[in-house]
């Protein structure tokens, strides 16, 4: 154990890379069925390779539309070191319409009257889908009746919302209930 200057061991020890490989999965999830990350109307690529690892790091499925640019903001995104489950639509719409009719549960990520504030946002206790609006317009108006629900994430600064990555990254974690 390394000493500081004082000659006393630090207060706080960071766990090396060898305890943290034992600690964590040893190869990336299949998919679970359990929690899905869907940022529908995606504007800046930098923010899905983002969300990407924090799905990974909560065992969450990512969901995405496929846009042209997508595929290659992914890969650019993506640091880890195997691929993440994505599941792709062409339609989302349909796509949250279909996870609806197959029971899973709908939470908008969303500034509402009846939104739940994420502290009080429980944690999946059954197949759940986290839906992300563009980041200049939100969830689109036809889209939000095939919610269950909606988080709100409490601001006190100036801005309006924060980004895909941060506001998906927050409820992920709750939702997952590692936090």
């Amino acid at each position: 154990m390394s000493r500081d200057r004082s000659g006393l061991a630090p207060a706080i020890r960071t766990r090396t890379r060898t305890e943290l490989r034992r600690s964590r999965r040893p190869r990336a999830h299949s998919c679970w069925d359990h929690l899905y990350a869907a940022p529908l109307w995606p504007l800046h690529g930098a923010n899905l390779g983002t969300l990407a690892r924090t799905c990974d790091a909560v065992g969450a499925c990512l969901t995405v539309p496929r846009f042209p640019w997508v595929p290659e903001a992914l890969a650019r995104g993506n640091t880890l070191r195997r691929p993440l489950c994505t599941h792709w639509t062409g339609d989302p719409l349909g796509w949250l319409a279909k996870q609806r009719e197959h029971g899973l549960r709908i939470v908008g990520v969303e500034l509402a009257d009846e939104a739940i504030r994420l502290a009080d946002l429980p944690a999946a206790r059954e197949p759940t889908v986290l839906v992300l609006g563009h980041e200049q317009h939100g969830i689109p108006p036809e889209a939000l009746d095939l919610l269950d629900s909606c988080v709100e994430i409490p601001m006190v600064g100036t801005g309006a919302s924060l980004n895909v990555a941060v506001a998906g990254s927050l409820a992920l974690y709750r939702l997952a209930g590692l936090v």
